[in-house]
């Protein structure tokens, strides 16, 4: 874990500028999804988390409480990748998750992130399908007193 690391809960209302530049460096111009796919009408309906290493914002993360706890957008800028950041992040979405008494969470996962999710005890559930043009799998994972 980054020692300068913090995972704060934001709202889009106020903190879309930041989300948006995380997920346009990641997802749009890294890997190519479209910004009409990226960018959806989900948004004002999750609730987001900002991580930030030192004063720069590097990564984010949203659940949508109304669909049964889906997390999504899970984005760590390049540079900072492989430092725990993004293990924060999902940790910060999963209390969200337990603290509107949510039993388990969900997401659809790039096939190149599967091993991510695996070490942190989400299963795979269903086939292989695409969405944006690349591989994904449906996981979920059981929310516990210890994820918190």
């Amino acid at each position: 874990m980054h020692p300068l690391l913090q995972v704060i809960k934001v709202s889009w209302s106020q903190e879309a500028f930041n989300l948006e530049r995380i997920r346009t460096a990641v997802f749009i111009e890294e890997q190519g999804v479209p910004r009409d796919i990226e960018m959806d009408d989900r948004d004002a309906h999750c609730q987001h988390v900002l991580a930030r290493v030192d004063t720069k914002l590097v990564g984010t993360g949203r659940i949508d409480l109304e669909k049964s706890g889906k997390i999504g957008r899970v984005a760590v800028l390049g540079d900072y990748r492989r430092q725990g950041i993004g293990q924060a992040i999902m940790k910060a979405l999963e209390v969200i998750a337990l603290e509107n008494g949510l039993p388990e969470v969900w997401l659809n996962a790039q096939c190149s992130a599967l091993d991510f999710y695996r070490s942190l005890h989400y299963q795979e559930v269903g086939p292989e399908f695409m969405e944006a043009d690349i591989p994904h799998r449906k996981m979920i994972k059981q929310l516990t007193k210890r994820d918190r």
